[in-house]
């Protein structure tokens, strides 16, 4: 067994000692951690549900201009997380990266409150924000996607250190940590946006940014305050450069013949990971081409490892457009909430804490995953998870599809109601924040399950930060398409006017579920051909054995 596999999988308590195990980790630990995750969230869906109508209103931006500018933020955000990953994995550890990162976001929220609050950073009314006013709102907001982005690169991750998989325990544990932090999380996105929008809307909006930032404060405390019962792993150095280091030594030794058999192989027989078939081209990172050269030479272990990152990038790619879909839900939908009737029972309902309906869906369904849906499924399916990770990412992206339809036909309904001068419930809107909700529960655990569990474990950070950036992409391939939709329906009756009553947003939300369609099939292609890690290398060691 290779040396540095031990040590990639040990854990140690805060002195730097190997973990005593009954006095470290747990559901305890992992929930201190959970916790400023909570408060991330809290303040990324109190201020995003929110910015697009502060954009719009009070800077007197254009409803896509706003609409972009949200989708940048979040965007950024999430490809910030490959930065926070890589950043723990190389040099400072989970808890370190945490603390750091949410130091930086607590700051971040501090700015943005100052920049709402203060008159004089906004224009005339009427009158567009200049480059100066934007200024202290941009410094903020990627302030705080620096800050949220490293957070999110390392939570799940060092959530899930505090349990040990060789124990049946928390092996059991393990099957509901990833549905349980993504419930937790919900419930702070479901608290974001009933009090604290209706803070924001009925107080002022400084004070319900401010309080955002108060409740970052105090995760901090207690994540401090738990770091004795804590379990710790040791950073193994820059995983972006034993990948460069790969792929530049299989280069390099490109016109190398191949060893008659893969034992022959640098470390193969001390490799804890299974040598494989797929990507054979790499294995050349692991030739010895001349003895004094050996110093140069990689091990089959990293050139494995290198493999399983790789192999996610398929389904990497099919989960952006589920984002980019999501998107919507903090932009075009909150704008037509907007113009729509919003009174419900003599009470005004502001348009922002519709998203309510997003997060109920996303509660109820992760509750049913645990409660129901695992437990029928594994009756039939007969697998500890009952679903696996791919099985969770498809069904999302269906529910995701069916979404964007009702989302379609529920703008159709608006103009048709306007057309003879009906304002339309904005309870209309409610099955599209429903339908995308239940896809968000079964893509954000099954995507963060996969890669976590299917990445090497030196590089879990990083995995996770790789997840978090297909939400990064889906929010900019949103303002890619809504940048392109405009410049080829200009002139042609734009469908994606500033006054949405004038434009057709129907046909947007048309082909978006058109685009998640095709996306969908090539998730059903690329997921068939996946091998799952554990039962690709159990593979891999029979055929090796058999030669």
């Amino acid at each position: 067994m290779d040396s540095s596999t031990n040590e990639d999988e040990a854990s140690f308590d805060f002195e730097g000692n190997p973990a005593d195990k009954s006095k470290t980790g747990g559901w305890l630990a992992a929930g201190l951690i959970v916790g400023i995750e909570l408060s991330e969230r809290i303040c990324m869906i109190g201020i995003s549900m929110t910015l697009v109508t502060y954009l719009h209103g009070k800077l007197h931006l254009s409803s896509s201009k706003s609409a972009n500018i949200v989708t940048n933020f979040i965007g950024s955000l999430n490809l910030l997380a490959l930065f926070g990953g890589f950043i723990a994995d190389a040099k400072f550890g989970r808890y370190l990266t945490i603390l750091i990162f949410s130091s930086i976001c607590s700051l971040g929220v501090a700015l943005l409150t100052l920049a709402t609050t203060y008159e004089c950073l906004w224009p005339p009314s009427g009158k567009e924000a200049d480059k100066t006013q934007l200024a202290m709102v941009y410094i903020a907001l990627y302030t705080i996607a620096l800050g949220g982005g490293g957070i999110k690169s390392n939570v799940s991750g060092f959530g899930s250190d505090q349990f040990d998989k060789s124990t049946p325990d928390d092996e059991k544990a393990m099957v509901y940590f990833f549905n349980r932090f993504y419930f937790f999380i919900s419930l702070g996105s479901l608290f974001a946006v009933t009090v604290m929008v209706y803070v924001q809307d009925k107080v002022t909006r400084g004070w319900g940014y401010g309080v955002s930032g108060g409740i970052m404060v105090m995760a901090i405390v207690l994540l401090v305050c738990g770091r004795k019962i804590y379990r710790y792993k040791k950073p193994q150095g820059s995983p972006l450069s034993v990948i460069w280091r790969v792929v530049f030594l299989a280069w390099k030794n490109r016109r190398l013949s191949y060893p008659d058999h893969p034992s022959l192989l640098n470390g193969y027989n001390s490799s804890k990971v299974p040598h494989t078939e797929k990507l054979r081209y790499l294995d050349k990172a692991a030739m010895v081409s001349d003895f004094k050269a050996t110093h140069e030479v990689l091990t089959i272990t990293q050139v494995e490892e290198v493999k399983m990152v790789i192999n996610l990038i398929p389904i990497w790619s099919t989960g952006i457009l589920f984002w980019t879909i999501y998107s919507q839900m903090t932009t075009f939908t909150i704008e037509q909430a907007s113009i729509m009737n919003t009174k419900h029972g003599g009470f005004n309902i502001p348009p922002s804490s519709f998203s309510i309906f997003l997060f109920i869906s996303i509660l109820l369904f992760t509750s049913l995953n645990e409660k129901l849906i695992i437990p029928i499924a594994r009756k039939i399916t007969h697998y500890p998870k009952g679903l696996t990770s791919l099985q969770r990412i498809g069904i999302g992206l269906v529910f995701s599809v069916i979404g964007m339809v009702a989302a379609a036909i529920c703008e159709t309904k608006r103009k048709s109601d306007m057309k003879i001068g009906v304002k339309t419930s904005a309870f209309w809107l409610v099955p599209q924040f429903f339908l995308v909700g239940a896809g968000e529960a079964f893509v954000y655990v099954g995507q963060l399950e996969f890669f976590i569990t299917e990445a090497p474990e030196r590089m879990k950070s990083m995995s996770t930060g790789l997840f978090q950036s297909t939400l990064a992409m889906g929010f900019y391939l949103s303002s890619l398409l809504v940048a392109l939709t405009d410049i080829v329906t200009h002139g042609r009756g734009s469908w994606l006017k500033n006054n949405l009553d004038k434009g057709k947003l129907d046909k947007f939300y048309w082909m978006l579920a058109i685009l998640g369609l095709l996306n969908f099939l090539g998730f059903l292609i690329l997921a068939s051909r996946h091998r799952y890690k554990l039962k690709h290398y159990e593979t891999s060691r029979i055929d090796d054995d058999d030669i």
